[in-house]
């Protein structure tokens, strides 16, 4: 059962959402739906099951894409798809990435521009290619999901903490740019979220130990951790708010 609050305002929105199927996403595409959105997603898996899965929980069916998101132009023809389906896109949540370890000396310029592809380039065409929708329809939200890792000064990703350094300058420039039109651009800054993949790949009993120690709140993240601040950067709740790095992460880092 969702506990998070109701956005009048997003009912009935045309939201996207990039790696929408599983994870953070995942939880991400179920808060909108529940929220009455239509809500349309890409990512390369199949998510066939997820969709028969959200229907049957939420009452409201997202319309999955495949899509690989380095793909620049299969992903601007998803996001006109969406647009053909749902009308014209009003929130945007960039939120699919990559944070494969690596050490900088291991890294080639394959793997570097793989990387930014995944965690930087596609966040930006993306955002590109809804704008002209949301300026037709009077505004919207964009909303680019980063890491407090770079604010952090993680090592074991060097490639994946420049790019979401890259992401919150990308999201000041934005909202700067597409402001006047009434197009919001904020970015949502998770802690360590401990979804399938980072508990089958990357989180030792050490490390777990370790990024508990940081925390003010003594409770490990979950992908429905990140839901409520996503609902709320959309929804007109945070109306005068652009330009922002919105962090949650159970008191990690502190900003300001």
């Amino acid at each position: 059962m969702s506990t998070d609050p109701t956005f009048p305002d997003l009912a009935g929105q045309s939201v996207f959402i990039t790696g929408g199927g599983s994870g953070i996403g995942a939880a991400l595409t179920e808060a909108f739906l529940r929220q009455g959105a239509k809500v349309a997603f890409v990512q390369r898996s199949d998510a066939s099951t997820f969709v028969e899965e959200m229907e049957s929980l939420t009452g409201n069916r997202p319309l999955f894409l495949p899509c690989d998101i380095t793909d620049i132009p299969a992903l601007q023809g998803a996001i006109a798809r969406a647009a053909g389906a749902n009308g014209p896109i009003t929130v945007l949540a960039n939120n699919a990435a990559n944070d494969k370890r690596h050490t900088t000396e291991e890294v080639t310029e394959e793997f570097w521009d793989w990387s930014q592809s995944i965690n930087l380039k596609a966040y930006f065409f993306a955002c590109q290619a809804v704008v002209a929708g949301m300026r037709a329809a009077g505004g919207g939200s964009i909303i680019n999901t980063s890491s407090i890792s770079y604010m952090m000064g993680n090592a074991g990703y060097p490639a994946y903490t420049t790019a979401n350094g890259g992401i919150t300058a990308m999201t000041r420039s934005l909202a700067r740019e597409f402001g006047p039109d009434g197009i919001r651009v904020n970015a949502l800054m998770p802690g360590w979220v401990l979804t399938d993949k980072q508990l089958e790949m990357w989180a030792s009993p050490e490390d777990l130990a370790a990024h508990m120690d940081r925390m003010c709140l003594k409770e490990h993240l979950k992908p429905g951790d990140i839901t409520g601040g996503m609902l709320f950067l959309a929804s007109s709740a945070s109306r005068m708010m652009t330009g922002q790095a919105l962090v949650i992460d159970g008191g990690v880092v502190v900003t300001g």
